[in-house]
Order: structure tokens, then sequence, then C-alpha cells
């Protein structure tokens, strides 16, 4: 994610009118920040560490509010119906803009219309993780495994159509796997099936595996980012290992309702890059395994077209289909 490092030196000084017009609008209330999926998660954690930031830096509170229900869709259609006046903020995810459109899960809403994007705020790896009684202790050994005797292993995903299922998906086409889907309804009854032995095989979000990890309940084989993550440093990236095409990162950023004036989407951006640039932020980001990272809304835009292509060729090419 260099572009969002790069982005958050440079926004102060390359754009000049930006900084003028987020000078000139101000918040005059607390301001709501949406959460579309429940309290714990990656995308909850970052977004209340990003909020109470915030609320320093706009001199206003920032109150974080769980909208749950449809995978998120209830949260992200009440933040595109909200006001366009800059007091209602969403966290908005990969999931919600390069996903679940591909797989129709977004019928009252579209995203790419309906919000517009203010910057990055965190992007997070995923975690190839095994059940202590699959005997391999390696990326190449789980695969040799896999390999010898397709569709014998399970794997746990949240959902089918979520990150983990299509970033499952993806792993499995580059590395010439087969495993058998076991789709729960949410990250918490999947992990606890993993850590009891129902399924063997989850590739998930480290906020929500590495006291597992740590507490050797179950074991972690690569990680999915371009570098090794902080929390596990010993273990190596799917590009270490041979595998670069399956290199993936879950991120998270903040959206507002289209049509939100100019000045108000500046002087949020500004908000928002001050914040995850913030040494404390940046540090209880690390501690959650999120990395802080901010963009500008053109580069921003610019990623998630990218991102929206490369999910829709994979979904398209895997046969994902989400019923109902």
């Amino acid at each position: 994610m260099v572009l969002a490092r790069r982005a958050l030196l440079a926004a102060p000084f390359v754009l000049p009118a930006a900084t003028a017009r987020a000078q000139s609008w101000q918040p005059t209330r607390p301001l709501r920040l949406i959460v579309p999926f429940a309290p714990g998660g990656s995308t909850d954690v970052g977004g209340r560490i990003i909020a109470e930031r915030m609320g320093e830096t706009l001199g206003q509170s920032v109150v974080v509010e769980n909208r749950t229900g449809a995978g998120g869709a209830v949260g992200i259609e009440a933040a595109a119906r909200s006001p366009a006046d800059g007091h209602t903020l969403l966290v908005a995810t990969n999931g919600a803009f390069t996903l679940a459109p591909h797989l129709g899960l977004m019928r009252q809403v579209d995203v790419r219309r309906d919000l517009a994007m203010v910057s990055l705020i965190f992007t997070t790896d995923v975690i190839v993780v095994v059940h202590p009684s699959v005997p391999a202790r390696t990326l190449p050994e789980f695969i040799a495994h896999a390999k010898a005797n397709p569709g014998r292993l399970s794997f746990a995903t949240s959902g089918v159509g979520t990150g983990t299922h299509i970033f499952t998906e993806l792993f499995m086409a580059v590395t010439g796997t087969q495993m058998t889907h076991v789709p729960y309804r949410g990250s918490g009854q999947a992990m606890s099936d993993l850590v009891n032995g129902t399924v063997q095989v989850m590739l998930d979000q480290p906020a929500s595996s590495i006291a597992q990890v740590r507490q050797n309940l179950i074991r972690v084989l690569a990680t999915s980012g371009p570098r090794r993550l902080s929390l596990l440093p010993e273990t190596p990236t799917f590009t270490e290992l041979g595998y670069p095409a399956a290199t993936v990162q879950s991120w998270g950023s903040i959206a507002v309702p289209s049509g939100t004036p100019q000045a108000a989407v500046d002087r949020l951006g500004v908000a928002v890059r001050e914040a995850v640039a913030h040494p404390q932020v940046m540090q209880r980001m690390a501690a959650a395994g999120l990395d802080a990272v901010g963009s500008t809304p053109a580069e921003m835009e610019s990623f998630v077209g990218r991102e929206y292509e490369r999910w829709g060729e994979v979904i398209r090419e895997r046969g994902i289909k989400v019923e109902g």
C-alpha cells in the first residue's frame, strides 16, 4: 500500500485548494460512524480507533453505530440514505465495494454511485490457519497434503460470498488444491469449529485468530500480505513461498453519502489522514493486526476500481454464486 503512505505525506502540500476548503468546514454536532458489522471484528476495531482520534481533531465526538445484517448491506444502505451533510460516515470495506456488487448482494444501493470515498484507514492480511490434527507444519506441506486428499479437507468461512470465502477460492486456484466449503454465519462459530476440529482450515484475519494461535489451539502456516506481519514475524508470506498471485489484503475506508459538500469531504479527509499518521493510532492498529494507512479520495477511487476488476474475475472464474 505504498500509495497510501505517499498520499498521507503529500496531500497537505500538493492540494492547497483542498486544504483551504477543509478549513472552511467544521462539524456542528457529533458525527456518527456506521460500522456495518458486529462489534469486535477488524472493521469495528479499526473504525473505533479512527473515530476516537477524529473526534479529538474535529472537536466533535464521533459516535460508532453498529448496524448489522445482510452481510453488511443494512449498515451500508443506512449510510447511503443518510443526509449528505458531512455528519454521517461509513466504514466501507473491500467486501462491500469489490465483492458484493458482483454477487448481487447490494440490490438497494449502488455503492460506487451512492457513496463517496474519503480515505483508506487500514489494510489487513489474512492468515492460513489449520487445526493441529492436519499433518502439515508449513504451507508447502499443507498444499502437498491437500493435493493428495482432494475434497477431504474442509475450510470454514464467515459465509458464502464473504472475503474469507473468495480469498480461499483464489488460494485454491493458485495452489491447485480442492477443499470443501463449510460456510457459517459469521467468523465466531467458524473459528470455534476450527478449534474443535469440525473443520480443518480457515483463511482468517489476524484480529480474530491471533489469540487462538498464541494458545496453540490452531497452527498458522502463512500470511497473505506483501510483507511479514509484525504480530507473526516468523510466519512467511505467500510470495516468499512461491505463490505471489495469492497475495491479498482486506481493507477498510471511510466513505460518506454521495453529494456531501466537497469542503466537508476535504475536512474529513484531513482528519482521517492525521489520525492514521498518529503514533498511538498506528500502535493500536498494529496490535489488532491492522496497518494504519490513508489516501486521497482520488487514489482510493482508483484503487477500488482495480480491486473491483480483480475480484470480479475471480468470482466469475470460480463460479461463485449467492443463493436467494
